[in-house]
């Protein structure tokens, strides 16, 4: 879990240089899919498990899609305006918006523990984004758009997880993200170095590595168990902030950031103290 956040961390850093120098963030989601949609393809031909990919509900697959592009287009937008840190913290408010969701779409019971936990959460991430924040108020904007957007595609996959498997919804949800960003290339193409594009091949690698690495974590041990090592992703963007742009967090970003993860993970550990009770 921790090698699989590393590489969706580098995946971020990866999309911030790129958009630094001049490539939109439609190509980058566009380009990505081109790549990460083959090599599926390849990975489940030669497990011959390529069935695993078929979606049973197609259409909640589509929705889920079309929904979801904007999480990723809003936080590769949003990292323009904003130190990799500060992103990272303020897109764990997902957790939070998953939760208050959970309630509203999946009829789940959350106690006076858990709606402390969410509410001390949105302050934290107001700490963040304060006056004294490191970034640009529309950079944090895009970022709680897309966890909002995040949160609601988090919560379709919990639905459907019922009749699909993870892997036909990381392959749907590729596939669709694909094919709206390449319907939207012809708007916003500029042309790249060969640089670039080897930069973007690295940014895809990481992806499906991640992902494949992520979804390996979460079958071998409980979610719950392995879901405060998520956290470690604030430790890599603040090595990356430190090593490529030479910023270091304001502290208000520190003491934002701390209450946050530990509003987080006191949810988690609700969770896990309910599903024990349960049994």
């Amino acid at each position: 879990m921790m090698l699989a956040i590393g590489l969706l961390s580098g995946m971020d850093a990866i999309a911030k240089i790129l958009m630094h120098n001049g490539m939109p963030a439609v190509q980058i989601l566009a380009l990505r899919s081109l790549i990460i949609i083959p090599l599926l393809l390849a990975v489940f031909t030669f497990k011959g498990n390529l069935a695993a990919l078929k979606p049973t509900r197609p259409l909640w697959h589509l929705c889920r899609g079309m929904i979801g592009f904007t999480a990723p287009l809003a936080f590769f937008l949003g990292i323009q305006f904003v130190p990799l840190t500060d992103a990272v913290t303020v897109s764990f408010s997902a957790i939070f918006i998953v939760t208050i969701l959970s309630i509203v779409f999946l009829g789940e019971k959350v106690g006076i523990h858990r709606w402390a936990s969410i509410v001390t959460g949105f302050i934290g991430v107001m700490v963040v984004i304060g006056p004294k924040g490191g970034g640009e108020l529309l950079g944090y904007a895009l970022l709680i758009g897309g966890s909002v957007t995040y949160a609601i595609m988090f919560i379709m996959g919990r639905y459907l997880s019922d009749t699909e498997s993870v892997s036909s919804m990381v392959f749907s949800f590729n596939l669709i993200v694909g094919g709206i960003s390449l319907c939207l290339l012809p708007f916003f193409w500029q042309s790249q170095t060969l640089e670039q594009y080897g930069l973007l091949v690295c940014l895809a690698l990481f992806a499906v590595s991640g992902h494949h690495l992520m979804t390996l974590a979460i079958s071998l041990a409980e979610a719950s168990t392995i879901a405060p090592f998520e956290y470690t992703a604030v430790l890599w963007a603040l090595s990356f902030d430190l090593l490529i742009w030479h910023t270091a967090p304001s502290a208000t970003t520190v003491f934002g950031a701390c209450i946050v993860i530990s509003s987080g993970l006191y949810i988690v550990y609700r969770e896990k103290l309910n599903d024990r009770n349960a049994i």
